[in-house]
C-alpha cells in the first residue's frame, strides 16, 4: 500500500544520494531508506504518533531512531539545502542567494509587566488575581 506522503521515484533520485552516501561502509539495514524516509513524511504530513504509523512501514522505533540519527547528522538540512539550490536553478536563478533581508519586530520588555504581574492560569491580571 503506498501513501500521498510517499515519495515519487523522481523525489527519491533526488534525495538518495545524501541518504545512501552517509550509510556506505556501515552495517547493513534491515530496512530501505526510501521506506525510513517514507514512514517519517508520513508522520509529518498527518500528525500521527510514532506508535499509530501504519503496518506498511518499518517498526516505528526504528523509524524514530532512523529520524534521530539523521537530524543530528544534519541530513535532513542537507536535503532541504539540495532542494532549495535545485528550486531556485529550476526558477532561472543562482543556486546560492547573493543577500537576505531580516525582519524584525519591536516587542514589549519586561517594563510593562513588572507594575503589574500576570498570573496565567486565572487569566486574569495582578498578583492575587484582582
Amino acid at each position: 500500500m503506498s501513501y500521498k506522503s510517499d515519495l515519487t521515484d523522481k523525489e527519491w533520485e533526488i534525495i538518495k544520494p545524501v541518504f545512501t552516501r552517509a550509510t556506505k561502509g556501515q552495517h547493513f539495514c534491515k530496512h530501505e531508506k526510501r521506506d525510513l524516509i517514507n514512514a517519517v513524511r508520513y508522520i509529518n504530513k498527518t500528525g500521527c504518533q510514532w506508535e499509530m504509523l501504519p503496518k506498511e512501514y518499518p517498526p516505528y522505533k526504528t523509524v524514530s531512531s532512523f529520524y534521530n540519527r539523521a537530524r543530528d547528522a544534519g541530513l535532513w538540512d542537507e536535503m532541504n539545502d539540495l532542494l532549495v539550490k535545485l528550486t531556485r536553478v529550476q526558477e532561472g536563478r543562482s543556486p546560492d542567494p547573493t543577500y537576505a533581508l531580516v525582519d524584525s519586530q519591536s516587542v514589549k520588555t519586561v517594563y510593562a509587566c513588572e507594575e503589574r504581574g500576570i498570573d496565567g492560569g486565572k487569566k486574569r491580571k495582578g498578583e492575587n488575581g484582582t
